[in-house]
C-alpha cells in the first residue's frame, strides 16, 4: 500500500475520462485544451495527482510507435511530473493497452487493477472501475478477448496506420467499449459498482472508494466512515475530485 501525507495547503487531485481524440482530434481539441488548463490550475498545490483511465479514447502501444497527437497533455505531465509532483495513472477500457511508455517517458506509473493507498491516514481504494461489480457482463466477455495475449500479439502486426484507425473507430462506434451506454443514474441499489464497494466492505474498511467509467459525478455514503465517489467525465461534466488533510470534494471546473 502506498502512503501519501499531504503538506500543509495541499491537495491531492483526481480526474478520470478525458477520451481525448474522441468523436474527432478536431472535436476534441477544445477538451485538451481545458484538460491542460486544469493540469496548469492543480499543479499550483497538488500534492499528488491519479488519473484514473480513458484519458484517450484509443490507445495501443507497438513496439517502436504511439498513437500521434495529445502533445499538450503529454507535454504538461512531463513538466508537472518533472517538478517533482507525483502522477498515478490507471488504464481504463479505452487505453487499457498501455504497456510502458508512461514509465519510461514520463516517469509516471501505470495500474492495471485497482489499488489501495493510504492518504492522511485514510484507506482509498482507486481504479478506474470497468468489469467490477454483478453486472457489465457483455464488457467483461470483451475485456477478456482484449487483454488475451495471443489477441494483443495478433493486433499488433497490423501496420499502425491501419491498427489505430480500426481502434479509433471502435472506441467511438462500439457502446459496449465506451460505457456510455447506461450513462444515467441507476438508482443506489442497481449502481453496480456501489454493490461492489459495498461488498469489499464486508472483508475489510476502506473511507473512500474512488472511480471513473461511469461518466457520471457521484457521492454516495456507503457507512457512516466509507464514501464511494464516481468522478464524471471530462466530456459533460468537466468534474474532478480534490482531498485535502480530512475531506473529499467533488467539483466541476469552470
Amino acid at each position: 500500500m502506498i502512503k501519501i501525507t499531504t503538506s500543509e495547503n495541499k491537495k491531492v487531485y483526481f480526474a478520470s475520462d478525458q477520451h481525448l481524440g474522441a468523436p474527432t482530434p478536431e472535436k476534441s481539441f477544445p477538451r485538451e485544451k481545458k484538460f491542460v488548463a486544469w493540469l496548469n490550475e492543480v499543479k499550483k498545490d497538488a500534492e499528488a495527482i491519479f488519473l484514473l483511465g480513458d484519458l484517450f479514447d484509443f490507445w495501443f502501444e507497438y513496439e517502436t510507435v504511439v498513437p500521434k497527437g495529445f502533445v499538450r497533455v503529454l507535454g504538461k505531465l512531463a513538466e508537472i511530473r518533472d517538478s517533482g509532483i507525483p502522477i498515478y495513472f490507471f488504464v481504463g477500457n479505452h487505453d487499457l493497452w498501455m504497456k510502458d511508455y508512461f514509465q519510461k517517458e514520463l516517469n509516471i506509473p501505470v495500474y492495471h487493477s485497482p489499488q489501495k493507498f493510504l492518504i492522511n491516514n485514510k484507506i482509498f481504494f482507486i481504479g478506474h472501475g470497468d468489469g467490477l461489480g454483478p453486472e457489465d457482463k457483455g464488457y467483461k466477455r470483451m475485456k477478456k478477448v482484449f487483454t488475451f495475449p495471443l489477441f494483443k500479439w495478433m493486433f499488433k502486426w497490423l501496420h499502425p496506420d491501419i491498427g489505430v484507425k480500426l481502434g479509433q473507430y471502435m472506441s467511438v462506434k462500439n457502446k459496449m467499449i465506451s460505457g456510455e451506454e447506461d450513462a444515467k443514474f441507476l438508482g443506489e441499489e442497481n449502481e453496480w459498482l456501489v454493490q461492489y464497494c459495498k461488498r469489499k466492505l464486508e472483508s475489510e474498511h476502506y473511507d473512500y472508494f474512488v472511480f471513473g467509467h461511469r461518466h457520471l459525478p457521484l457521492e454516495i455514503k456507503l457507512q457512516k466512515n466509507s464514501t464511494y465517489i464516481n468522478l464524471g467525465d471530462w466530456i459533460n461534466y468537466y468534474t474532478f475530485g480534490a482531498f485535502d488533510t480530512t475531506s473529499f470534494k467533488l467539483t466541476e471546473f469552470n
